[in-house]
């Protein structure tokens, strides 16, 4: 049953929604200015689906977070279909997306908190509620979800169009390690590598008497296993599979049978860039300037240099050509540009092992150097991290969004596979189930993705229930 809630400001602030603006009544509900739209026939069809309609026809006030058609189309189908063939859990997904009361984007920008909550008239569960997160430009986000277009009336409330579909906290079944049998084969990302080597060794302290392999081979090289040859059941990977043709995807489908890559979001990579703790000359570099600090031939070289910067050749240590690190810096540093600069620029050593990036920063007092956080947390005594932008890499800067080279870790399967290979599905549901707790242990220093991680949940649920 629906119920009344109210908002509550992160900083205990708390005020009734009755205190709140109120849209203008306008001709139509809820439900009737979404029909006239056009633009949310999928979230119609699930409202319809989960018995809601009559809910949003009555008379409210509610503000409800409506995803377009676009939004959904982001989901995979199958993940769809489950939802709407499971009107329990489409309810969850969709009472998530209303709050009681008529809020308008006036109500959220003049907040004196940049950071609130609102409870979704059907959360059950704790930590269920809404973030809200409001811009210094007056952008709003809820969740994950930008507002892309806010207030519009209707007569029993108001609609704020958003560009994602919101998720509320969701749980997997229990696994029980001791009783998986089969062996599981990971390929991939050096930087995902210490996560899945943490999740291995849990799985394995709990009784799982299998062989879970895990093999580095740089994002590409485990693309290359998963959809050229199809030695491994996931793929770990720092960058998104790529799309189109000619691409891993199309290699993937390729295959006979075809294999449809599934992505599970499994947390967050804050890129670290390096140089020696004997560097006492730069401590901060605009991304910018990353592409200059990559390819120049000595540090006095440098447009932005100062009289401290040394006339001493620039020491660079590198990602190989099939790691997402590399693919990752040069998209964000380079663009358009493409890497053809950064491999030729001198003094560059390239190596697909972070481990070997890592020892060449340190052997060399004019060392430069990029990989992820993990690596660098790990080494902390004998590296120095750059600010980028003016902001250090942290879980505070992560959470925020402030810090210009975050970036999302992944690991691949898919449904097929999760049916076939139910040990692979038990260990995945134990990757989703367990990686926060190693963020928060300090194993791996990597960082949640509360939202990401949500959908991948999702995903699994969809993929071992309906698909494959």
């Amino acid at each position: 049953m629906l119920k009344s809630r109210i908002m509550a400001l992160v900083a205990v602030l708390v005020i009734a929604f009755a205190a709140m603006g109120v849209a203008s009544a306008q001709d139509g509900t809820i439900i009737e200015v979404a029909q006239g739209a056009g633009t949310f026939n999928t979230l119609l069809a699930a409202v319809e689906a989960a018995g809601l309609t009559d809910v949003l026809n009555g008379e409210g006030p509610f503000t409800v977070f409506a995803p377009t058609d676009e939004a959904f189309a982001a989901l995979p189908p199958f993940v769809i279909d489950y939802l709407l063939a499971n009107p329990e859990l489409l309810t969850r997904i969709l009472t998530y997306h209303v709050v009681s009361g008529a809020v308008m984007s006036t109500d959220l920008t003049s907040m004196m908190a940049p950071s609130m909550e609102m409870t979704a008239v059907g959360a059950d569960l704790m930590g269920s509620e809404l973030n809200i997160q409001v811009g210094e430009d007056g952008s709003v986000k809820v969740d994950q979800a930008n507002v892309v277009t806010a207030d519009i009336a209707a007569s029993n409330g108001v609609i704020h169009v958003i560009d994602s579909v919101l998720l509320p906290p969701l749980e997997l079944p229990e696994v029980v390690p001791a009783t998986v049998t089969g062996d599981i084969i990971s390929n991939g990302s050096s930087t995902v590598e210490p996560v899945s080597l943490a999740i291995n060794a849990r799985f394995a302290d709990e009784g799982y008497a299998g062989q879970s392999t895990v093999i580095e081979s740089g994002t590409g090289g485990g693309f290359s296993a998963f959809c050229e040859e199809a030695s491994s059941d996931i793929a770990n990977a720092s960058r998104p599979i790529r799309t189109g043709d000619d691409s891993e995807t199309a290699a993937c489908l390729a295959l006979a049978p075809a294999r449809e890559p599934l992505p599970f979001r499994v947390g967050t990579d804050a890129l670290a860039v390096v140089v020696n703790p004997n560097n006492t000359w730069l401590t901060d570099v605009t991304v910018e300037q990353l592409g200059e600090l990559f390819t120049a031939e000595n540090w006095s070289d440098l447009s932005f240099a100062t009289a401290d910067f040394p006339a001493e050749p620039i020491q660079r240590f590198i990602p190989g050509t099939a790691s997402g690190t590399f693919d990752y810096f040069v998209e964000e540093v380079y663009g358009d540009a493409g890497p053809d600069a950064l491999l030729a620029a001198p003094n560059t050593a390239s190596n697909e092992s972070d481990n070997v990036l890592v020892q060449g920063v340190q052997e060399s007092d004019f060392s430069l150097g990029f990989f992820g956080y993990a690596y660098y947390a790990d080494n902390a005594d004998t590296l120095k991290v750059l600010s980028v932008d003016g902001v250090a890499p942290s879980a505070a800067a992560v959470d925020a969004g402030t810090y210009a080279l975050a970036r999302p870790l992944y690991i691949y399967s898919t449904a097929a596979i999760l049916n076939e290979k139910p040990q692979v599905a038990a260990f995945i549901n134990y990757f989703l189930t367990n990686v926060n707790d190693v963020y928060a242990s300090g194993e791996v220093a990597y960082f949640p993705s509360e939202y990401g991680l949500r959908a991948a949940r999702l995903f699994w649920l969809a993929a071992v229930n309906f698909a494959g």
